[in-house]
């Protein structure tokens, strides 16, 4: 199998949609698409249903089948489409089939919810669900700081269908050494963190990044890939000083406010609800008119 073209999409802005809800709770599956529909005129080409950004731990099972559906048929053959996976290996091997069946081109497997994680634990979680579709790319995403290089080098022995990696780790330093260990030029590194990090992991060797901040503005998301692309540093930068606050709002409390942040952003330009599932909240008033501010600065 050809895995090149995979890895060359992944190279590029990831873009991890929202997931809103109409007033009685339930996925509102016309603002949805017509989300989907705005971040594809926008120029995106790569989309994660059932990322963190969609809520993927608040969804039932029947609704994150639902999402990949429906962000699939929408999304056509104007974008590659990487499904979040994850949960125990199960339902996470049964998610990752869904996703093959129904025309997805890889998935992504969410961090392991344990806590206690070994390495070659690790390991065994992703190649299970790795090996149950051999067909389709995949990308483990790492939160773990504990994690060394040489597991993802080991998966990657058995399961040569692993080809990128989403890396979460708050630390530049640390996802240099990892990456170097694992294979610098093996993987396509991707920075998980979205923008605000974004500048200073492609120093180290990542290729794109995350953003769910491309829901609101992908304008804003393409252009600090156009510059990292080009090694413009200051022209990336000064995208960064454009969306700081913003992505600064989001991690606040441990990213409580991570997806609210995004949905108050498209209410305010009434694109849809606010409402989040628990354990996220909407922002207080006081919150509101600062998120509506720093998104009328950009122009959109």
């Amino acid at each position: 199998m050809d895995l090149t073209p995979l890895k060359a999409a992944l190279a590029d802005v990831v873009a991890i949609p929202v997931t809103p809800f109409a007033a009685d709770g339930t996925i509102d599956t016309a603002a949805h698409r017509a989300l989907l529909r705005r971040l594809l005129d926008g120029g995106v080409r790569i989309l994660t249903p059932n990322g963190n950004t969609g809520e993927f731990y608040a969804l039932t099972p029947d609704e994150r089948r639902s999402v990949t559906e429906l962000t699939i048929e929408e999304a056509g053959d104007r974008a590659t489409i990487l499904v979040g996976v994850g949960h125990d290996v199960s339902t996470a091997v049964a998610a990752a089939e869904h996703a093959r069946d129904a025309g997805a081109e890889m998935v992504m497997v969410h961090q392991p919810v344990h806590p206690y994680v070994s390495q070659d634990g690790w390991i065994d979680y992703h190649r299970a669900i790795a090996e149950a579709v051999p067909g389709l790319g995949v990308v483990p995403y790492i939160r773990n700081p504990q994690l060394d290089g040489e597991c993802l080098a080991t998966l990657a022995d058995r399961c040569p269908n692993v080809i990128g990696v989403k890396y979460a780790v708050p630390d530049a330093a640390r996802f240099a050494a990892f990456a170097r260990d694992a294979g610098l030029e093996r993987f396509v590194w991707i920075a998980g963190l979205a923008e605000l990090y974004a500048p200073s992991y492609f120093s180290a060797g990542a290729t794109g990044f995350t953003s769910g901040l491309v829901n609101v503005a992908p304008g804003v998301s393409l252009a600090m890939l156009e510059a990292l692309r080009a090694g413009d540093h200051p022209a990336a930068m000064k995208v960064w000083e454009r969306i700081r606050r913003f992505e600064e709002l989001r991690a606040e409390g441990q990213s409580a406010n991570n997806v609210t942040v995004v949905k108050e952003a498209l209410a305010s330009l009434g694109l849809c609800g606010r409402d989040v599932r628990p354990p996220s909240r909407v922002l207080p008033e006081a919150r509101r008119a600062e998120v509506a501010d720093q998104v009328a600065g950009w122009s959109i």
